[in-house]
């Protein structure tokens, strides 16, 4: 057999340490990069916003107004609108010089200069004046101070996030950062420009490079990554050889001790490998390595207690298996019993829950027109139960030989069983003697289960009456009999409560349902199929859940005398 590849504690803690450095160098890299990039987006933001309100309070809003009203007067006259997604195209050409005119306008020229002032002053990319046109949705350009302007005429999609503004001009333009292939990172931000009657007239805008800032970022990133990565390396090392140290030789140690133990496993005498480990690292391994050198000693000498129970526990197990032998010996389990008997057939069987059980049936000829039928349960399970089971076995069919009815006989039980009956076993009893020329019975029943009567061409169905207390309960107690008849063709059950209270995984009891379900599936059935049938029942239903309680079951069909089958 292949030797399953191993992976040694070592391997695995350098390999830990490699995971956590990288998880820890990561997080802190990730948080930092987090952290320094949202101070610099914010602190831009307001860089943004500071500059746009500084062009809002330094233009002349008089100006502005003028131009716009230029610029609106072009632009809302030009039917064919052409933006600057077309930019290079004749057409677009063509559009932006209906505006040329613009740019020689003395306000143009007056706002130019005053943007221009401010853009060089604070060394930004781009300052410029828009209005926004509400039915086309659009911020059209007026005037453009950068080296690369966008002229008046222009305009650019009022975008998803500005959208605002369409329906509240005085929110003006939050700070907003993009990054485009043309332009880089950039921030941007605007405001109001009002009129004299408070009316918003145009934006200024201010447009910052982010370029910079963000190479910056990354560079912080690289040295900090640098930095991790040395550190990390070091305390790894350093964290290796202390844990190679201090856990993982001593760990080795006991793995070795632990291998070699079992090696030595079956062989005689006590053994010694934990008890010559002397590992000192006054910690928790040094705490399993006594731990381990004590529990040596306690399997030194339980493995001695061991073999001392072991050796009993055989012995124990093969009188047993001769108890369980004899107790099924004592059980009628030849069938059919009475070969010559043709007035009826009879069945039974009994499952012990342990090696030997406490239920038991019985049926024997007490003259040759009178047959007993015995079906009981004794409380308990194991030894002491098939003990007393004996006992009642024993003098219920010695006494049944003397005479007398099924109360009766179960009196004189009664009084045998609860002289020295120190142990308070008790039995639960149906007992009955059945005139086989006629029929015609008498039973008692000492707490024991209904019996379960099936006429001939029917069904099965319980037989409910009050029972007497139980045998061997308290001295004294009178048992109560009743009669029956059995005609031709009649089927007689009776069973112990290991039928009815079999248990499944789910803990639902078997019931006397499913038990008279089992026996009508097959009511014709010959007394040994029908108990086949009802044990099949409980297979199914109890599936691989133990069984707690003894299984006994006796069936009886009754075919009439010999004269009333022959007339």
């Amino acid at each position: 057999m292949k030797k399953a590849s191993r992976f040694s504690l070592r391997k695995k803690i350098v390999l830990l340490i490699i995971v956590m450095a990288v998880i820890l160098s990561g997080t802190a890299l990730t948080i930092s990069g987090i952290v320094f990039s949202r101070n610099n987006d914010t602190r831009y933001r307001n860089k943004a916003t500071e500059l746009a309100a500084t062009v809002q309070a330094v233009v002349d809003a008089e100006k502005v107004d003028e131009l716009r009203r230029e610029v609106e007067e072009v632009y809302e006259s030009t039917k064919n609108k052409v933006g600057s997604e077309n930019m290079g195209t004749p057409e677009y050409e063509e559009y932006l010089a209906r505006f040329s005119h613009i740019q020689e306008s003395e306000a143009y020229q007056f706002l130019y200069k005053q943007l221009r002032g401010i853009q060089d002053a604070n060394e930004v990319e781009s300052i410029y004046i828009l209005y926004v046109d509400v039915p086309t949705r659009a911020t059209v350009y007026m005037v453009d101070a950068s080296d690369d302007p966008c002229f008046p005429g222009n305009f650019d999609p009022v975008y998803d996030q500005n959208k605002a503004v369409l329906s509240n001009p005085s929110v003006g333009f939050p700070p907003y950062i993009t990054n485009t292939e043309e332009y880089g990172w950039l921030v941007s931000a605007a405001v109001p420009i009002y009129r004299a009657d408070g009316t918003v007239s145009a934006y200024a805008f201010a447009d910052i490079s982010m370029n910079e800032v963000k190479n910056s970022e990354k560079m912080f990133l690289i040295t900090l990554s640098m930095f991790l990565l040395g550190l990390t390396l070091a305390l790894c090392i350093i964290f290796f050889l202390v844990v190679n140290k201090g856990v993982v030789k001593p760990l080795k140690k006991l793995s070795s001790a632990a291998s070699e133990y079992y090696a030595e496993e079956g062989s005689e005498g006590a053994k010694t490998i934990f008890t010559d480990l002397d590992i000192r690292t006054h910690d928790e391994i040094e705490d399993l390595s006594v731990a381990m050198k004590q529990m040596e000693t306690d399997m030194n000498e339980y493995i001695h207690n061991l073999t001392a129970i072991t050796a009993e526990k055989e012995r124990i197990g093969a009188e047993l298996n001769v108890a369980t032998q004899i107790q099924a010996d004592m059980l009628p389990r030849i069938f059919p019993p009475f070969p010559d008997r043709k007035e009826f057939d009879i069945f039974a069987s009994m499952s012990p829950a342990k090696e030997v059980g406490g239920d038991f049936y019985d049926f024997f000829l007490i003259d040759d027109d009178h047959l007993g039928l015995v079906m009981a349960d004794v409380s308990g399970k194991g030894v002491p139960a098939a003990l007393f089971m004996v006992i009642t076995k024993t003098l219920i069919k010695n006494r049944a030989q003397m005479g007398g009815g099924p109360a009766e006989i179960l009196r004189y039980v009664n009084e045998q069983l609860c002289e020295g009956n120190d142990a308070e076993l008790f039995v639960t009893v149906w007992f009955a003697i059945l005139e086989i020329s006629t029929g015609k019975g008498k039973a008692a029943n000492a707490g024991h289960e209904h019996p379960v009567l099936c006429r001939a061409d029917g069904s099965y169905d319980l037989v409910k009456y009050t029972h007497s207390p139980a045998v061997a309960v308290m001295e004294g107690i009178p048992f109560k009999e009743h009669s029956f008849e059995l005609h031709a063709g009649d089927t007689l059950f009776v069973y112990t409560d290991g039928v009815t209270e079999a248990t499944n995984a789910d803990n639902q009891l078997f019931g006397t349902d499913r038990m008279l379900e089992a026996l009508n599936k097959e009511p014709d059935a010959s007394p040994q199929r029908l108990l086949r049938n009802v044990r099949n029942g409980i297979n199914r239903f109890v599936g691989s859940a133990p069984q707690f309680d003894d299984i006994t079951m006796l069936a009886l069909r009754y075919f009439g005398s010999e004269e009333a089958q022959n007339g």
